[in-house]
């Protein structure tokens, strides 16, 4: 699943509405998860500071996504007032993962360190732009930069110890 930062680790980020869908309070809605159609099972779903929470009813497929109706939205107008707005899952409902996957939400903030364990910054963001998932790391009066999210560049995801030992190429963080 790809999701993004939350800010209570007890929800995940599964999604996002890109805008309204028709006229009669449909959205449309763009699933984060590794089966988009599974966003479904994972409501009611909740706006990032939890203060409102929608049921979900998947409609057609859609270019990005599905359209979707969810719950106490009516109308076209309060569909479009949504767009943008990040939906979370309680973290409880979603599936467990295998050992060599991770929740996006579970790397933000992590400690990535080479492997002679100097510190190279902290996760800020997760990037997919197609080819794979990139790790951005905020290096302290240095800026951020990108990092390959793959076996080879980081050998190690310590969850529990909150770091990443990464093996990035030569020249790449320079």
């Amino acid at each position: 699943m790809m999701k993004s930062a939350d800010r209570s680790s007890d929800r995940v980020c599964v999604g996002a509405i890109a805008g309204a869908f028709g006229v009669h309070g449909e959205v449309r809605l763009k699933s984060f998860c590794a089966e988009a159609q599974a966003i479904a099972r994972y409501a009611p779903l909740y706006t990032e500071d939890g203060t409102r929470s929608f049921s979900v009813k998947l409609g057609k497929p859609i270019p990005n996504g599905f359209s979707a109706r969810l719950g106490g939205i009516t109308t076209r107008d309060q569909a479009e007032a949504l767009r943008g707005t990040r939906l979370y899952a309680d973290r409880d409902k979603l599936p467990a993962l295998p050992d060599d996957e991770f929740y996006h939400a579970d790397l933000i903030g992590l400690t990535v360190l080479d492997a002679g364990g100097e510190t190279l910054g902290r996760v800020s963001s997760i990037q997919n732009h197609g080819a794979g998932d990139l790790l951005e790391i905020q290096r302290p009066g240095q800026g951020n930069a990108l990092l390959p999210f793959t076996r080879a560049v980081v050998p190690t995801v310590d969850l529990a110890g909150g770091r990443i030992i990464a093996d990035p190429p030569e020249g790449l963080l320079e």
